[in-house]
C-alpha cells in the first residue's frame, strides 16, 4: 500500500510514520510537509534513509504538486495529519486556520475525488465543545466548537463527510483525546510543564488548572488510527479515548513530583478566552469494531514520556520555550 501522509514531519504524524515503518514493511510512505514551526524533520532521522519512505517539501494548498504527487507515487490512500492545532495561536491568526485546516483538507478532498483514493481524515475532540462534571462525547455527539481553532477542524470535519454523502468518497475521521509523548512541540501543556521544570523556569496554568483532559499515549493514538486506515468502515468516524481524565493542574504536578522539582514553579495567569472545562472521548465504538483498546497507563505513558525529553535536550532546546507562548 502506498500511503500519502500530510503533515508528517509533526508531533503525531512522525509517530505514526515511525511506527508504521517499524512494523510493516509493505507500506510505502510519502510524507508531505511544508515544515512550519512545529514540524521537524529530526523527528523521522531514524527512518529518513529507508527504501520505502520519502519526504516532499510543500503545501496541501499546492492543489497541482498533491496531483504530482499522487500520480508519480500510486497512491492508494491519504491520511492527513496536516494542521494548525494550537488553540491560543487560533486566538492570534484565526485566518490561517481556516486557510490550513479547512481549505487545504479540501484541497486534498478533491485530489482524493479525483484520483478514487480513500481518505483519513485526523481531527480532534475538540469540535464537540465542552463537557460538564458528566457524560462523554460518541461520535453522534453534535458538534459545537468554542475557538477558532475547534471551529476550523469542525469545518474540516464537516468537508469530509460531506464528500462522502455526495462523491461516495470512502473517508473516515478519527477524533482523539488529548495526546502527549515523544517529539511534541513544546508549546503544550505536557512537554511545556517538562522542559520548563528542568530548566526551573515558571510553568503558566490558565485560571486555577481545573480542566479536565483525558490522556492518550501517542503510541496508542498512531495504532488506532493504522487500524482505522486498514479496517474503518467508509463514512465513519471514531472517537479514540484512554479514559484517564486528569486535571491540568493535577498533571502539572505528576510531572514536576517525578523531576523533583519544586510546585513555586507554577504560576497562575488569567483563564483562556472560552476554556473548555472538560473533554472525554467515548472510545467504545473504534474497541468493538476495531478491537483496539488503549495500552498505556498514564503514568506510565508520562514517565515514558519525562525521560525522552531528559534524554533529547538538543531536539527541545532547538524548539526555545522562550519563543512560544508558555501557556497552558
Amino acid at each position: 500500500m502506498n500511503i500519502l501522509v500530510t503533515g508528517g514531519a509533526g508531533f503525531i504524524g512522525s509517530n505514526f510514520i515511525q511506527h508504521m515503518l517499524d512494523n510493516h514493511d509493505d507500506y510505502h510512505i510519502i510524507n508531505l510537509d511544508k515544515l512550519t514551526y512545529s514540524g521537524n524533520l529530526e523527528n523521522l532521522s531514524e527512518v529518513q534513509s529507508r527504501r520505502n519512505y520519502k519526504f516532499i517539501k510543500g503545501s496541501i494548498c499546492d492543489q497541482k504538486l498533491v496531483d504530482e504527487v499522487i500520480i508519480k507515487y500510486d497512491i492508494d490512500v491519504i491520511i492527513n495529519f496536516a494542521a494548525e492545532s494550537h488553540v491560543d495561536r487560533s486566538f492570534q491568526n484565526p485566518f490561517l486556520f481556516t486557510t490550513n485546516n479547512v481549505l487545504g483538507t479540501q484541497s486534498l478532498l478533491d485530489a482524493a475525488k479525483n484520483h478514487g483514493l480513500r481518505f483519513v481524515q485526523i481531527s480532534t475532540d475538540e469540535v464537540y465543545g465542552e463537557l460538564g462534571d458528566t457524560g462523554v462525547f460518541t461520535e453522534d455527539s453534535p458538534i459545537s466548537p468554542n475557538n477558532p481553532y475547534a471551529a476550523s477542524k469542525a469545518s474540516a470535519d464537516l468537508h469530509v463527510l460531506a464528500y462522502h454523502r455526495t462523491y461516495g468518497l470512502p473517508i473516515n475521521i478519527v477524533r482523539f483525546a488529548n495526546t502527549y509523548g515523544p517529539k511534541q512541540y513544546p508549546e503544550k501543556l505536557i512537554p511545556m510543564t517538562i522542559t520548563n521544570a528542568l530548566q526551573d523556569m515558571p510553568i503558566y496554568i490558565h485560571g486555577e488548572g481545573k480542566s479536565i483532559r483525558d490522556w492518550l499515549y501517542v503510541v496508542d493514538n498512531v495504532e488506532a488510527i493504522r487500524l482505522v486506515m486498514e479496517n474503518g468502515i467508509p463514512g465513519e468516524v471514531y472517537n479514540i479515548g484512554a479514559r484517564q481524565e486528569c486535571q491540568t493542574l493535577e498533571t502539572v504536578y505528576l510531572i514536576l513530583d517525578y523531576l523533583r522539582k519544586p510546585r513555586t514553579l507554577i504560576k497562575f495567569v488569567e483563564d483562556r478566552p472560552c476554556q473548555d472545562y472538560r473533554y472525554a472521548n467515548d472510545p467504545s465504538k473504534i474497541m468493538s469494531h476495531l478491537h483496539w483498546k488503549a495500552q498505556y497507563d498514564f503514568e506510565v505513558g508520562l514517565r515514558k514520556t519525562i525521560q525522552w525529553y531528559m534524554d533529547n535536550r538538543r531536539w527541545w532546546r532547538s524548539h526555545d520555550p522562550r519563543s512560544v507562548e508558555s501557556r497552558i
